[in-house]
């Protein structure tokens, strides 16, 4: 199982290293295939995955990803709108076949990873992007593993027993520490590229500890679902992570809290 989760994390930051140095419509892709197949998997914990409940959310997916390409960001409150609307009707019509439940999760998923996730595309679109769409990673796997190391040596005190027992608030502390110390550290080595950021350094260790603290919320989060449905994995897609749900929960978090850190620490 080490040998086959190391594989597939090499493989993974080697994709994630060509994705990113690309940038552009193939990162825009790709970023859109994940939004979906993530949709699918939380959909298919509620049972709505090809329901119509289902196919109106990755409808909204598609349509979120269409205004994100041609610039209308003017249009997604009214798209939030129609695609409740939908929901709801569909809710209606065919009631009772469907919960309230699955019908507010089919809405979660379309902003949970639809619009969430494609922060990924949107921070590397940034002026900066080539280097600010780094902390995305930094603040989300580099938290990961500080939080790891931290909790292996120091913890002590529960973070949340119930939901996630081995994570402690020492950990926690130590990844937010370890992620600002990364941000910092980039900064360090790239700052002189990143016109936008006035103190490159502070702005980007702040950032990333920011996203950090978003992180653990969105790992905790994507647990949380699962112990209230008993389901282990959302997938089995990547080999010894689970799904994308499973590999990108944090990261969900991450992306958007980098985007705004960044354009309010200009």
């Amino acid at each position: 199982m080490f040998r086959t989760r190391l594989i597939s994390g090499v493989v993974l930051v080697a994709l994630a290293v060509i994705l990113m140095t690309t940038g552009g419509i193939l990162l825009y892709c790709v970023t859109a295939v994940i939004s979906l197949t993530g949709m699918f998997e939380l959909y298919r914990v509620m049972k709505i995955e090809k329901k119509p409940l289902g196919l109106a959310g990755y409808l909204a997916c598609v349509s979120y990803y269409g205004i994100v390409w041609f610039e209308g960001e003017r249009y997604v409150t009214l798209l939030a709108i129609a695609a409740l609307m939908l929901l709801m009707t569909i809710y209606v019509f065919t009631f009772p076949e469907y919960t309230t439940e699955q019908v507010t999760t089919a809405f979660l998923g379309i902003f949970y990873l639809g619009i969430m996730l494609s922060y990924l595309y949107q921070v590397r679109e940034m002026p900066d992007g080539r280097y600010v769409a780094w902390l995305i990673f930094l603040s989300s796997w580099g938290c990961d593993t500080c939080a790891y190391c931290a909790g292996m040596l120091f913890g002590k005190h529960k973070l949340a027993p119930v939901l996630s027992p081995k994570k402690s608030v020492e950990g926690a502390v130590g990844g937010v520490a370890g992620a600002a110390l990364l941000g910092f550290l980039f900064a360090s080595v790239f700052g002189a590229q990143m016109a936008e950021l006035q103190n490159p350094r502070a702005a980007c260790a702040l950032a990333c500890a920011i996203a950090a603290v978003i992180s653990q919320i969105g790992d905790l989060a994507a647990s949380a679902i699962k112990r209230n449905h008993d389901v282990k994995d959302y997938g089995n897609l990547i080999p010894g992570h689970g799904g994308v749900l499973d590999r990108f929960d944090s990261m969900i978090f991450t992306a958007p809290a980098i985007y705004f850190a960044v354009t309010f620490l200009r």
